[in-house]
């Protein structure tokens, strides 16, 4: 309790377009029990985050989801601080990556908005990056176009290279809608604990129907 599947099966139900997991070694997120539990109910997009270990891949390739996600921090983190180095660490995803496309999974990599760190994500052979939004959501009620500008900048390099455009972090009721609004090619953005944390005084349905309100154009 609570019960992950129900969860799952109700953010559907009340339209939520996909959803995440991210079955960190210590399962405190989400038990890799609850993985295999909800994949036959998931209509919609399904994706699973995480750090590629040797045992997060054999998981991902069993379950087979619509889009792994790949994320810098370390098993022991607490959460995600930064996004990968897609220069120092090509090879490695590389791999990863192609071990990904022979399941027909599609793989999106963790990000900041470093402009030659993105070419870099292309040239692993990723379909899709995820910006990682923290800077811009802790300078977004102090300057909202300033934090915005680096977002921009690199949503324009992942489009120019062929990337799509994947967001999460931190985003939230206050700042979801002007970043959607204004950047070019967003497909997806992954919230889970301001939407969970809403849900507390707003009710689950009601909670995300407010979120896709802000991302109506």
């Amino acid at each position: 309790m609570p019960s992950v599947l129900e969860a799952a099966v109700k953010c559907q139900e009340f339209g939520a377009q996909g959803i995440t997991v991210h079955p960190r070694p210590d399962e405190r997120h989400i038990k890799k029990s609850d993985v295999f539990d909800i994949k036959p109910f998931i209509k919609t997009e399904f994706n699973i985050e995480g750090y590629p270990t040797k045992e997060f891949i054999d998981l991902v390739t069993k379950i087979i989801p619509d889009q792994v996600t790949l994320v810098p921090d370390s098993p022991d983190a607490l959460t995600s601080h930064s996004g990968w180095d897609a220069i120092r660490k090509k090879s490695f995803l590389q791999e990863v990556t192609k071990e990904m496309s022979l399941h027909k999974i599609r793989t999106s990599v963790f990000v900041g908005t470093d402009l030659i760190n993105i070419e870099a994500v292309k040239e692993i052979g990723a379909a899709r990056i995820e910006l990682y939004t923290e800077p811009y959501a802790m300078m977004f009620m102090s300057n909202k176009e300033k934090a915005l500008e680096p977002f921009l900048e690199a949503a324009k390099i992942a489009i120019k290279v062929g990337l799509g455009i994947n967001a999460g972090h931190d985003l939230n009721l206050d700042n979801l809608k002007y970043f959607s609004d204004n950047i070019p090619g967003l497909l997806e953005v992954s919230i889970g604990h301001a939407l969970i944390s809403d849900a507390l005084y707003k009710g689950l349905e009601n909670t995300i129907h407010l979120y896709l309100q802000q991302l109506k154009k």
